[in-house]
Formats: structure tokens, C-alpha cells, sequence
């Protein structure tokens, strides 16, 4: 009987062991397990094949925006054929001889942006290209065709002949935060796709000396020679800009680069398949960013914001109740600090497409539903409107660059039997790509040096007209 008893406690103390244990580990772990699936932002756990892993929580993975970004993201090699004349030979043997002809390659990448082959660059990775051929991922090879390109915004869309390729997905670039983990994708060095990380550093940056683009997202993610074209990406793997520059002495990355933002990359596509050029909204106001200093000078205490010093007649500023000494804070809830926000914001936009404009007036804040407007076709000094020119346009006129003369009113050329339609191909020498270069070129120029047009005329013979 008592060998009984011990042997029933003997049972019953291994099971009060056994159910503690099960209560202290199994039990514990599976309730551990539920929170973390339950959790709003679960943690991240890379599992290898032990089972032994882990890593704590709130840990970024980029993983996923590299995988969907390195295959959307090409390489881009321009050739362009060069000319070098030797000038003594032509001297004893006559105009052609001695000259010779090399191929110059360049380097950058692109992004695929739809299944179909359209894939989206910089400007000045195929300019001046004879042949583009494009390098996907998977190193399959492709002979490019130019359709469009924007100096301006340092945009240019190519196109392949493929069929369903991956494609990166547009983000609303005007959503991004400083701070934010973004990735950069592009082929540096002729390597294939390479992706870095970094973060936003600043948005709406100005940098000093490029007369085209003037609103750039600032990334600390490595950026190198041959990255220009390639992807700035969110960590979706959503494309928010197109790599285009870095700050350096030495030419090699030292910290900063700069993208255009992908909602100005995505409007330029747009207009570039839809009128063969960029179509250019503006506001009709004239003014500048403010600072302290101007702020101290105009004797306001807004300190940052657009200042309106002059509205444009018949703009949709002016239609919209705009006036000077207005300060534009906000447009659609984008906030506007700057100059470049302003300019950057605008490039993103279409004419007569309808936005709201915080302003402050006399201390009060207004909200105003505005009209953008087209800008004009640039009126030169020299009498005549000027109009770039689209891709197919340059192709059908067998140049490579030229801007169109349209309302002529100058008496000099309408007399010497120049007409709307005749192209402007190059000023004094140099080769002619924007109105906006003629625009640069005659303020440089008129008043000070003759001004030599170099044009084509409606029968595609060249002539030249001077200035003094």
C-alpha cells in the first residue's frame, strides 16, 4: 500500500513538471508568436535553414525594392560619330583630305517604364548618339529609337523593340520626405545593375550653374559615372526620380546627388509621346523667393514663400485676383519655400490645368483657384517667334538640332524673303538646340557683336544672315 502512495505522487509530481513546463515554454512561445503577427508594423524575421536567425525589430529591408527595381533599370551606350579635320592637309591636298572619322562611346542607363520597350533617360546620356543600343538585366541586347527629349528638364524617352518587359511604377514624387530611405539603381563603371541606399537630403534644390533644371531631389545614395538615366526608387520600389547629377571635383561620388523628380519626369513622357515637345505651364507672376534679408527690406515678417512683384496681363494669375506684394505659400497643399518649389512644381503641371494658391495678403491667408496658362512662343529681340522642335520634325528636316521661326516681323528678313517655317540651326558658330539658347545667345550677343544666323530655308538649302 505504501509503494502505492509514493508511486502515485511519484506520478503526480511528474505531471505537475510537465504541465509547468509546457505552461513556461510551449505555452509562452505560441502566445509570444500571435502578438507578433498581430502587430501593426510586424517585425522583420530573415529565417535561415536552422531555424537558429534573428533580427530584431523596426530593421529596413530593401530586398524587395531591389528585386523590383534591378530588372527595370538598362544600360545605355550612345555611339556618336566624330569628324577631326587636319588643317594642313587641306592646305596641300584640298578640302576632305586628312580628315578622319572615330566613333566616341558614352555611357549611362535608363528605366523601363511601360511593357512595350519606352524607357525613360537623360538627355545627356543620348545626346549627340548616331546609334543607342540598350542592355537589359538579363543581358539580352537592343537597338534603340529616340522619340523625344526635353534639355530643359534633361528628359529623353527611347523606345525598344520588346514585348512584356518589367516596368518601374511612377510614385507622386511631391509625397516624399526628407529623411526617407530611398535606393539608387543605374550601371556605374559599365557594371551591370547596381543598387545603393541612402536617404531624401532635401527636395526642390537649386543647383548653381545649371540653367536648365532647377528642382532636383538630394540623395546621399551612392552616385556614379553611369548612373545618370538609371532609378530613384522608395522603398515600394516606386520610381521617384531619374539620377541625374552629382556635386564632385573629382568627378566620382562624394556624398551628394540629384534626380529630377519623377513627377516632372512623367509629365515630360506624357507631353513628349502626345505633341512631340514639352508643354510649359506658368502662373503669370514675376517675383522672388524670400529670406530674411529681403524679408527685413520689404518690411514683412514672412520669411519664406514666393513674393509677387509683378503679374503677367491676361495670365491666369491676374484672371485668378493674384497682385504684387502677394506671397505664394502653398500650391495644392505643396508647400512653397523657394523658388525652386515653385519652378519645379509648375514643370509637373499642364496649361490650363486648374490648382490652388495659398497666398498671404496683408497678413490674411487666401486660397485661390488658378488656371495655369501656355507660355508664349519666345519672341526673340531680332523680330520673330521662335518654336523647338520635335524629333520627328528634326528627322524629317535631315538635321539634328534647330528651332523654328514663326510670326516674322522683322523687316530685314521679311524683305530678304525669309518665312515662317525657316529653321535657325546654329548663332555665331555654335549649334542651336532651344528657343531658349537663341534667346541667351542674342542677349550675349546684340548690341556688342554681330549676329550670324546660320538657317534652313522651306526648300532645306542653308543660308546665312548677319546682324550688327
Amino acid at each position: 500500500m505504501k509503494k502505492t502512495v509514493n508511486l502515485l505522487a511519484v506520478s503526480i509530481l511528474g505531471g505537475v513538471i510537465t504541465l509547468g513546463s509546457y505552461l513556461l515554454f510551449i505555452q509562452d512561445k505560441t502566445h509570444q508568436k500571435i502578438i507578433v503577427k498581430t502587430e501593426e508594423k510586424p517585425s522583420i524575421i530573415h529565417a535561415s535553414n536552422n531555424g537558429s536567425s534573428f533580427i530584431p525589430e523596426n530593421v529596413l529591408d530593401f530586398t524587395k525594392a531591389a528585386k523590383e527595381s534591378v530588372d527595370a533599370v538598362v544600360h545605355v551606350k550612345n555611339t556618336s560619330v566624330k569628324t577631326v579635320r587636319d588643317p594642313y592637309a587641306e592646305i596641300y591636298y584640298g578640302r576632305g583630305y586628312g580628315s578622319k572619322k572615330y566613333a566616341q562611346v558614352g555611357t549611362g542607363s535608363g528605366v523601363i517604364i511601360s511593357s512595350d520597350g519606352y524607357i525613360v533617360t537623360n538627355n545627356h546620356v543620348i545626346k549627340g548618339a548616331t546609334e543607342l543600343q540598350i542592355t537589359l538585366n538579363n543581358k539580352r541586347v537592343y537597338k534603340a529609337k529616340l522619340i523625344g527629349k526635353d534639355a530643359k528638364n534633361d528628359i529623353a524617352l527611347v523606345k525598344i523593340d520588346a514585348t512584356d518587359l518589367p516596368f518601374m511604377t511612377f510614385a507622386n514624387s511631391d509625397n516624399i520626405k526628407v529623411g526617407e530611405w530611398v535606393l539608387a539603381v543605374g550601371n556605374p563603371y559599365n557594371l551591370t545593375s547596381t543598387v545603393t541606399a541612402g536617404i531624401v537630403s532635401a527636395k526642390g534644390r537649386d543647383l548653381k550653374g545649371n540653367q536648365n533644371m532647377e528642382s532636383f531631389i538630394q540623395t546621399d545614395a551612392a552616385v556614379n559615372p553611369g548612373n545618370s538615366g538609371g532609378a530613384l526608387v522608395n522603398t515600394r520600389g516606386e520610381l521617384i526620380g531619374i539620377n541625374t547629377a552629382i556635386s564632385s571635383k573629382t568627378g566620382s561620388f562624394i556624398g551628394y546627388s540629384f534626380a529630377v523628380p519623377s513627377n516632372i519626369a512623367k509629365k515630360v513622357v506624357e507631353d513628349l509621346l502626345e505633341y512631340g515637345r514639352v508643354q510649359q505651364a506658368v502662373l503669370g507672376v514675376q517675383g522672388g523667393e524670400l529670406n530674411g534679408t529681403i524679408a527685413n527690406q520689404l518690411d514683412i515678417e514672412t520669411t519664406e514663400g514666393f513674393y509677387v512683384q509683378k503679374v503677367t496681363e491676361d495670365s491666369g494669375a491676374e484672371k485668378a485676383g493674384i497682385k504684387p506684394d502677394d506671397i505664394i505659400t502653398k500650391i495644392n497643399n505643396v508647400k512653397i519655400t523657394s523658388f525652386a518649389d515653385l519652378t519645379g512644381f509648375l514643370r509637373s503641371k499642364e496649361p490650363n490645368e486648374i490648382v490652388k494658391i495659398t497666398i498671404l495678403r496683408n497678413g490674411t491667408e487666401l486660397i485661390l483657384d488658378v488656371a495655369l496658362s501656355e507660355k508664349e512662343l519666345l519672341k526673340s529681340n531680332l523680330g520673330f517667334r521662335l518654336l523647338d522642335l520635335s524629333v520627328k520634325e528634326l528627322e524629317e528636316n535631315h538635321i539634328k538640332n534647330g528651332v523654328k521661326i514663326i510670326d516674322i516681323e522683322n523687316e530685314y528678313l521679311i524683305n530678304y524673303g525669309v518665312k515662317d517655317g525657316y529653321i535657325i540651326t546654329g548663332i555665331n558658330g555654335s549649334p542651336i538646340n532651344s528657343a531658349d539658347e537663341v534667346a541667351q545667345i542674342i542677349e550675349k550677343y546684340l548690341g556688342k557683336y554681330p549676329i550670324r544666323l546660320e538657317v534652313i530655308n522651306l526648300k532645306g538649302e542653308a543660308e546665312r544672315y548677319i546682324f550688327r
